[in-house]
């Protein structure tokens, strides 16, 4: 965890004015290889063992050993990025209230190579880029747009946020209405803390490439940032298996069948070239219902 403690504390930026950091941790990759072996009082094994259990639970879908590692990250972000964010009810999370506090003037415009017209075929995303004079129409549309939600928004609350009244001759309104008039681009933040296993999940969904890019540059970040230096041997795990790898269908499984039976006499061949343990190995024989094998050695 020594990685991790040298960037304790230190906000990686993320789009214009957003960061994320860490700011408490609990557990690592031996922590995940102590629950698994918690059954039989096997204590702590070498690093190559514990990195190839890593990978075996991550495999085969084990998630109570993931489960007993946790972190907590202060995340400042746009508020539509914090409502697609919150849709992860896995996590404790405690925001930045606008009832007790002055928003800071802080709002996202996003660059001009993010500014793109509506999918044809996905409702959910972008399509092509928009021109460049068109696409700087609309970011100048959305600065004047922010600019003057957060004039009224200081007008309705007659306070600037050093205190300082606009009008000391009138009263404001009450900052929890005063904050109807901010738009869905300012920033807020949060401490959202969570364990790596649903960690990984919200990352699996939200660092995936058809994710929007507002929340997948935040996933990405978290992921190479934190994840990387916090639990080395799951992030590997992760990267090769779920980021990297495919769930098949049954179907589709039947295909991947078929396209290798009949090369047995290849095996050992294959298997140099794929870069799989023996065991994974001989799980992926196992699956296609494959006569031969790899090489029985231990992992």
């Amino acid at each position: 965890m020594a990685a991790l403690e040298e960037i304790l504390y230190t906000p990686f930026p993320v789009l214009d004015h957003g960061f994320v950091r860490v700011v408490d941790y609990m557990g690592d990759d031996g922590a995940i290889v102590q629950a698994a072996r918690v059954s039989y009082g096997r204590g702590t094994r070498r690093v190559s063992l514990d990195r190839g259990l890593i990978r075996y639970l991550m495999r085969q879908r084990h998630t109570t050993p993931f489960e007993m590692c946790e972190v907590k990250l202060h995340v400042k972000l746009p508020i539509f990025v914090a409502r697609q964010w919150i849709r992860h009810r896995t996590a404790n999370v405690n925001e930045y209230s606008a009832r007790y506090s002055i928003l800071d003037r802080e709002f996202y415009v996003p660059e001009a190579g993010q500014v793109a017209a509506q999918s044809t075929s996905n409702r959910q995303g972008r399509g092509d880029p928009l021109e460049s004079s068109e696409a700087a129409r609309v970011l100048a549309l959305l600065r004047e747009d922010a600019e003057r939600a957060y004039g009224r928004y200081e007008e309705f609350l007659n306070e600037r946020p050093d205190g300082e009244a606009l009008d000391p001759e009138r009263s404001g309104l009450a900052r929890e209405l005063a904050r109807m008039s901010i738009s869905l681009n300012f920033y807020t933040q949060w401490y959202w803390k969570i364990d790596l296993h649903n960690l990984l999940h919200f990352l699996s969904l939200r660092a995936d490439a058809h994710a929007q890019y507002e929340i997948r540059v935040y996933a990405e970040t978290i992921l190479d940032e934190v994840v990387s230096r916090w639990v080395p041997a799951a992030y590997e795990a992760f990267c090769d298996y779920r980021l990297g790898g495919a769930h098949l269908s049954r179907g589709a499984l039947e295909v991947v069948r078929e396209l290798v039976a009949g090369r047995g006499e290849e095996a050992e061949a294959l298997r140099a070239a794929s870069g799989l343990a023996p065991r994974e190995w001989r799980e992926l024989v196992e699956t296609l219902g494959l006569a031969g094998e790899g090489p029985r050695r231990a992992e």
